[in-house]
């Protein structure tokens, strides 16, 4: 290791910057923030580096640097593009026994700037050392896409019950266990969710009864339609927490490999004419695990209310008064219409979308056959494969032009994506011959011919 990772506390104190450009301003500003009272000496200061200053936290030399500026500071920063004066900086700090940065000059630096995510209280700072600071501001971006902004309230809630934790378990192991099993639990999902006084109100409760039952909760999570990057931050956050995961078919492997590696995983999934696990089951499902105390993951491809049945799920938890979130996820239209290349509305093409299910009941069709016919709508139907004849020709006898523009999409927004276009009156026969399977996704109107004319043709394309 060859620096010691240590955070300076520079509250109230007197902090100088030799230097007033572009660079200047930039370490000047991270001062500020840290609560420092910084002092600027240049020969020319920006305006920019004026204004910040201007706020009345520091003051300003218009100058050249002497010695004498070091007289009561704590912590120094060269940003000047005059070698000879930034080694000057440099010994005299070293003879003052100062901490001295000289900017982009690592051998000249007693410490050094980390790439920092803020989310006070709660700091992270990522250092390559001088080496090559790019690829630590690249994982501080990647960390900082992982890590939501909530979690500084988390943190600042938190130390409110710090006394309290050392009085009631003056074990340290204790109070670990304590705190582990609290933020990654019902607390911090109340702070996640904005709702800090029910997250005190629980804490306090949770500290008045130490040694109660573990409480389970149940996360309503939208998997999306098949690609990982399409999941929301708050969707990974809870796969990688959950005790239990409850996946369905539509749930892609790449998306529950994200999951908690750990946790154990319950296949619930549901194909047409063939239910691995009857709807009602699933529901009690859920109720039994949470009340074992487990944390569970009920992970749904899509998003859980468009035709994900998830309004049936959350009744029956609320009914049983088993706590549960529900996290939207990108649903099927959505994720397949922008893969394929398909916008589902358009100025010029359609002003409307309609969602509709293309399950059939007895073969008898379910669906409102007179209000699905308009000129500048698009209809967009999940799960119509198998009744793809039934549904155009219904369509065509009710009035919608033989010549409409569709485009079925099979296992949409992932590598193995097919899309098949044609017409109501040819479709069907192109897609039998294509010998394409479920999921499939089938888009009625005519933003499919924009398809083409923007060129979006991606393998697999028929």
């Amino acid at each position: 290791m060859d620096y010691l990772p240590i955070f300076f506390n520079i509250r109230e104190q007197r902090c100088l910057v030799v230097g007033g450009g572009d660079v200047a301003t930039r370490k000047a500003a991270m001062l500020l923030r840290a609560g420092a009272r910084v002092h600027v000496v240049a020969p020319e200061i920006s305006a920019s580096l004026q204004e910040k200053l201007g706020e009345g936290r520091g003051t300003l030399r218009p100058g050249l640097y002497e010695e004498s500026d070091l007289a009561g500071v704590s912590l120094v920063i060269a940003a000047t593009d005059d070698h000879a004066l930034n080694r000057q900086v440099h010994d005299d700090c070293r003879a003052r026994q100062l901490p001295v940065n000289v900017v982009d000059n690592p051998s000249l630096c007693s410490f050094i700037f980390p790439s920092i995510v803020d989310r006070s209280p709660l700091i992270m700072a990522v250092s390559s050392g001088g080496k090559s600071p790019v690829l630590a501001r690249l994982l501080r971006a990647r960390m900082e896409t992982t890590i939501p902004a909530a979690y500084g309230r988390l943190a600042e809630i938190s130390g409110e019950f710090r006394d309290l934790a050392k009085q009631t378990f003056p074990d340290t192991n204790a109070r670990r266990a304590f705190w582990e099993k609290q933020l990654q639990g019902q607390f911090a999902e109340l702070v996640y969710a904005h709702r800090e006084d029910e997250a005190r109100a629980f804490l306090t409760q949770a500290f008045a009864e130490p040694h109660a039952a573990q409480v389970g909760e149940v996360y309503l999570v939208g998997a999306g339609p098949g690609d990982p990057d399409l999941l929301t931050f708050r969707a990974l956050r809870l796969m990688q927490q959950a005790d239990v995961v409850v996946h369905d078919r539509l749930v892609s492997k790449p998306v529950l490999d994200l999951c908690r590696r750990d946790a154990d995983f319950i296949y619930v999934g549901k194909a047409r004419s063939n239910h691995a696990v009857p709807q009602e089951d699933i529901n009690q499902l859920l109720v039994r695990l949470a009340k074992e105390g487990k944390r569970v993951c009920r992970l749904k491809g899509g998003d859980p209310f468009i035709f994900g049945r998830g309004g049936e799920e959350i009744e029956e938890l609320a009914e049983a008064g088993i706590t549960f979130q529900v996290v939207p996820g990108i649903t099927a239209a959505n994720g397949c219409s922008a893969y394929a290349g398909i916008p589902l509305t358009h100025r010029d093409y359609a002003q409307s979308v309609r969602f509709v299910t293309g399950h059939l009941k007895d073969g008898s069709p379910e669906l409102p056959w007179n209000e699905l016919i308009h000129e500048h709508q698009t209809l967009v139907l999940y799960m119509g494969l198998t009744g793809l004849e039934h549904i155009c020709r219904q369509l065509m006898q009710h009035g919608m032009a033989a010549d409409m523009p569709v485009a079925l999409i099979s296992q949409g927004t992932t590598p193995q994506q097919k899309v098949v276009t044609g017409t109501l009156s040819d479709i069907a026969g192109k897609v039998a011959d294509s010998g394409i399977h479920a999921p499939t996704l089938t888009i009625v109107g005519r933003v499919v011919e924009l398809r083409e004319k923007l060129n979006w043709f991606e393998p697999g394309s028929c």
